[in-house]
């Protein structure tokens, strides 16, 4: 696509909401934040959206749909977090205090739209609708990512940082090139954004015209290292303008904000609007993981001014006030995610039953001569141990 035709496609799909080129992709004045931290319903004129950025706040149904995933997402996180410390699980990422960004990016895709998660997303991979022991097998030390990619288009989290933008822009491109009716969400962190590869992903899917939102869960860490020495951009969403696509900024631990920021990206990216960077600005309340010490970069008192924030009691104030949540459904929604966190403690008190051997069975289709060298070294010290 030329520059000509790119400037097009910007004029054309700004037209639409009635504002500038440069308007519609720079992420409105102030942050998009519907709910207060104690769960009331901001003024309109408080909640950060303008002309070209407006979000229709979601039907209750769907309020009541996430805050459901919400309680289990969270139930799901001190669930795997303890049996960490049992000996159960080798490593566990919390996303504890930022599963509404989760939930949201899991409940807004459609059945043939494909997720890209990071090694922290946990709930929005449960949420897709990945079983909950296939989700949590790679976390015990197995050697696969316990589900079918394919089966429930989610692909595997990924540990290695970023990669898995340039898998997300591969599968929205063959899906073009196909005709087929594929929106993708790939997730990152605010740390991801430093890297070489969010620049070649986001350049890729802004010059090809892609189906694809890039969705930064700004925690405020990339482990150790704030924000403030990781860019000095007026926000990640303003990153978004250099490639020649939209972003916009959302509070994070508003799941009324993020369901409405969210489906509307989906809804552009399927029109053909091209890709969308959203940054949602939330918060890492525990450890990086287990083996992390936050301790030793910032203070407890950051830690509980979020708390203030929390997803999940907000969700929950605004339903109380507004009748959605009767007794029957509240019990329904702690049964439901009680029931998740037995499965999960039935499943990792089982011994897994694995073999060494098959560590270098599926890493390339054709085995490498090194690959195979390593292997034979492995399996002569298997034998001599039981021998």
């Amino acid at each position: 696509m030329s520059t000509e035709a790119h400037a097009d496609r910007i004029s054309e799909v700004s037209k639409k909401f009635g504002i500038t080129p440069e308007d519609y992709m720079l992420p409105a004045r102030h942050m998009i934040n519907l709910l207060n931290p104690d769960g009331t319903l901001r003024p309109e004129d408080q909640q950060g959206t303008e002309p070209g950025h407006e979000y229709p706040l979601p039907s209750p149904a769907r309020l009541l749909e996430a805050y459901a995933a919400l309680v289990t997402g969270r139930r799901v996180n001190d669930q795997n977090s303890a049996l960490v410390r049992q000996g159960r699980m080798a490593v566990y990422p919390s996303s504890h205090g930022q599963e509404a960004c989760q939930i949201a990016a899991a409940l807004c895709l459609g059945e043939n739209d494909w997720l890209f998660p990071t090694y922290r997303d946990t709930v929005a991979v449960l949420t897709k609708g990945v079983a909950p022991m296939e989700v949590m097998t790679s976390f015990r030390g197995e050697w696969h990512c316990g589900y079918d990619p394919k089966a429930y288009n989610c692909a595997p989290m990924s540990t290695p940082l970023t990669t898995q933008l340039l898998h997300a822009v591969g599968v929205a491109h063959a899906a073009k090139l196909r005709g087929e009716d594929t929106v993708v969400v790939a997730m990152c962190g605010d740390g991801a954004t430093s890297e070489g590869d969010f620049h070649e992903a986001l350049n890729f899917a802004a010059v090809f015209n892609l189906p694809v939102i890039f969705f930064v869960q700004n925690n405020k860490y990339a482990i150790s290292v704030p924000l403030s020495q990781q860019s000095a951009a007026p926000s990640l969403a303003h990153k978004a303008v250099g490639y020649g696509m939209a972003g916009e900024r959302v509070d994070g631990n508003d799941l009324m904000a993020l369901m409405a920021i969210m489906t509307r990206a989906v809804r552009m990216a399927r029109q053909g609007n091209g890709p969308l960077l959203i940054e949602a600005h939330t918060y890492r309340m525990q450890a990086h993981t287990n083996a992390d010490d936050d301790k030793r970069y910032r203070e407890d008192s950051e830690v509980q001014e979020w708390i203030a924030k929390d997803p999940v009691t907000r969700m929950k104030a605004y339903l109380d006030d507004a009748g959605l949540l009767t007794d029957e459904t509240v019990t329904k929604i702690t049964a439901d995610a009680e029931a998740v966190a037995k499965t999960l403690r039935d499943g990792m008190n089982q011994e897994a039953n694995t073999d060494p051997r098959e560590l270098f069975e599926h890493v390339y289709s054709a085995k490498s001569p090194q690959l195979a060298e390593q292997q034979a070294i492995l399996v002569d010290e298997l034998d001599r141990e039981e021998a």
